[in-house]
């Protein structure tokens, strides 16, 4: 009759060590669960951030439907350079309402410099720009106004602290030639890696 009671405990304190081990890792798994959702959270905002591509403006560097990778401290810790492929905040009006927009395109122009357009050759303070990235494509087609689109830009003088930006593809690319220069303010940071999909992974 006495070893009854002896059991009982004994099963009690088996028990107790067990439960207190499942919490334990079950606190543990959760605090790991919010250190990762707090560091995924701060490396989108400050970091870096993947964005999809919608749209022809960039072909055939990328096309709709790719993936890019965007480094937000390229430009806190250096300078923009000629020929970074940018992702920029563009606000527009919609009715009363203001609407933001994520595009993505190419520096061709920087502040302080003047650009010019003559027969779809861009030209940066007098001088022709060496453009390697255009698709053959679009340059080999038998007209200007087939190549670019725009086929002549007067001469403008970029304020500074703004760029002129432009798409590879520039026969359907909504660009600078048509909206202007930007602040560089409103650049969210540098494309620097293609990463989806696959077969095109490499870096920009």
């Amino acid at each position: 009759m006495d070893d009854q009671p002896d059991a009982e405990a004994s099963a009690d304190y088996e028990v107790g060590p067990s439960r207190r081990r499942v919490l334990k890792l079950l606190f543990e798994w959760f605090s790991v669960m919010g250190i990762a959702l707090v560091v995924a959270m701060v490396i989108r905002i400050f970091l870096f951030q993947q964005f999809y591509i919608s749209g022809p403006s960039m072909e055939t560097t990328m096309f709709s439907d790719n993936r890019v990778l965007v480094n937000k401290l390229a430009y806190r810790l250096g300078d923009i350079g000629r020929g970074d492929v940018v992702v920029f905040d563009r606000a527009t009006m919609n009715g009363s309402d203001v609407q933001h927009d994520d595009l993505i395109k190419r520096v061709i122009a920087l502040g302080g410099e003047t650009i010019a357009i003559k027969q779809c050759d861009v030209y940066i303070n007098g001088t022709k720009l060496p453009e390697p990235y255009l698709p053959t494509r679009d340059t080999e087609m038998p007209t200007p106004q087939e190549r670019c689109n725009t086929v002549d830009l007067e001469v403008t003088l970029i304020p500074p602290g703004e760029v002129f930006l432009m798409g590879d593809n520039r026969p359907q690319s909504f660009d600078s030639r048509m909206f202007g220069s930007i602040s560089t303010d409103l650049i969210v940071g540098r494309a620097f890696v293609l990463l989806w999909p696959p077969s095109a992974w490499g870096g920009l």
